[in-house]
């Protein structure tokens, strides 16, 4: 079985190779996150443009700030930078080769990095870094300048290990060299994610000169962009299944969903590869689809995740297929979700919620309950309570929403149903779970971590139907709380 490099992908025919010679490629964007999400999103949107004769000077250049990336650094160098992309939907599976990146830079290396945002053929600089790399305080949903990863690259700007540092100390020498900034785009799950990213490198600028601030302000394009391919993460079934299906050995390959869509912002003043040729779609206002997106999609993963979880369900198509978990996550999109979200262009809610749920239930993704609730710390204030608060704000019902607090925080006691633990699965277990352990007796202390809840902490409404949804938890499980909210016994 070959593994996977530039010196055996013409031996392998069970997977489409890339049409275009790496070597006619140069690159024009640096991408920092180099996980299996960019991998299976817009390295395969680059793939396909490049597979059309188009855009061979727009190849990605890796970067990476956190340990960890090394690993995915060294796993892909073995293999010429090259991934094996496998889609799979419940009948089909099929298999194409990558070859979008050029280089990977080793993690810490600051001045490798700078020096490659520095040279004018950039144009473009991705992130897909997660909802919780961008320093926001989770109540405000405001940038943080006072996180000590922040206050260390503003002390230390010639050598930052932030991507913002970086990336600031990059648009840094550009200016002073005489060449025009690149486009940052952010390509994560968060609502105004180039408004987030501005705020985020223009707030570090602040720390150092207000004057920079303002010129990144004035100067640098943050186009907002929603993002949508469900992706999990790569684990020994995986290479197994690639190895078994499809004869070829990659150290880290993607499996994910046919299905995917980015919408962005056209507003790339350095110029940008033709991705509406393959598919991308350039709107005057990306709102609207991320609106949708993360209150729906997100949304509905964040209210599937926690009783799956609490009742060991392992697999999201398992939780699909459990007549509660399924017939919850109808309940609460329907009734509290949908009717919310603002009207899309050309859009029926309803059919994208259906979309959502064939999506789900794919039973070949392989994608995990455990990976749907990590970092609800995070992911919760983004994708859950904004719409209890608008519903709160409206004087709607929000049982529904409440309970999927609820659940979170049972699910952060740190035990199943069953009682196997939970291994940590936040930033802020520790922290999560003694407020759970609190909260058992007392709701209210889960509350009581106004950084998560903000405003919506202090509505009496919620408040009230979190505590009933809690108690009921506690007392009865799971299975029979699902079934009093289904039954409007909540």
């Amino acid at each position: 079985m070959p593994h996977l490099s530039l010196a055996t992908l013409s031996s392998i025919t069970s997977a489409a190779a890339p049409s275009y010679s790496r070597a006619d490629l140069s690159p024009g964007i640096v991408h920092f996150g180099v996980g299996n999400f960019h991998r299976a999103h817009q390295a395969v949107y680059l793939d396909a443009l490049f597979n059309a004769g188009e855009g061979h000077d727009w190849a990605i250049i890796g970067a990476g700030t956190r340990a960890s990336d090394a690993a995915m650094r060294d796993a892909l160098r073995q293999q010429d930078w090259l991934t094996t992309v496998v889609e799979q939907e419940a009948d089909s599976s099929s298999a194409h080769i990558t070859g979008v990146m050029v280089d990977y830079l080793e993690p810490g290396d600051s001045q490798s990095v700078i020096a490659a945002l520095t040279n004018p053929a950039i144009r473009i600089v991705s992130l897909t870094i997660t909802e919780g790399g961008y320093y926001i305080d989770p109540a405000s949903q405001k940038f943080d300048p006072t996180h000590p990863d922040i206050a260390w690259d503003a002390a230390h700007f010639d050598t930052p290990k932030t991507a913002f540092g970086l990336i600031l100390a990059g648009l840094m020498k550009r200016r002073d060299a005489g060449i025009a900034p690149f486009t940052v785009m952010s390509c994560d799950n968060i609502p105004g994610n180039g408004h987030v990213t501005q705020n985020a490198i223009a707030g570090l600028a602040a720390l150092i000169d207000p004057t920079l601030a303002e010129w990144v302000k004035s100067t640098v394009a943050f186009p907002n962009g929603m993002v949508d391919r469900i992706t999990p993460a790569t684990s020994d079934r995986e290479k197994k299944l690639l190895a078994e299906q499809f004869g070829i050995g990659d150290g880290w390959p993607v499996f994910c969903e046919s299905f995917k869509q980015w919408v962005l912002e056209d507003n790339f003043p350095a110029g940008r590869p033709a991705l509406e040729k393959v598919g991308v779609q350039f709107v005057d206002d990306v709102a609207p689809y991320e609106h949708m997106k993360i209150r729906i999609l997100n949304g509905g993963h964040a209210t599937i995740a926690y009783p799956a979880g609490l009742m060991d369900v392992h697999f999201v198509h398992e939780a699909m297929e459990h007549p509660l978990v399924s017939a919850f996550l109808k309940k609460v999109e329907s009734e509290e979700i949908i009717p919310i979200v603002p009207p899309v262009p050309d859009t029926d809610l309803n059919a994208y919620f259906a979309l959502c749920e064939r999506r789900f239930s794919n039973p070949k993704i392989g994608d995990t309950i455990r990976r749907l609730a990590l970092d609800g710390s995070n992911r919760q204030p983004k994708f859950i309570i904004p719409s209890a608060l608008d519903r709160v704000r409206a004087g709607a019902s929000v049982t529904g929403l409440a309970l999927v607090s609820a659940l979170w925080c049972r699910y952060c006691y740190g035990t199943t149903e069953s009682g196997a633990v939970i291994e940590p699965n936040d930033p802020n277990w520790q922290r999560l779970t003694a407020q759970a352990k609190r909260a058992k007796d007392d709701p209210r202390a889960w509350l009581e971590m106004s950084d998560i809840y903000g405003d919506l902490a202090q509505a009496p409404a919620f408040a009230a139907a979190f505590g009933t949804c809690l108690d009921f938890l506690w007392t009865n499980g799971t299975r029979a709380t699902l079934e009093a909210y289904l039954a409007n016994r909540l």
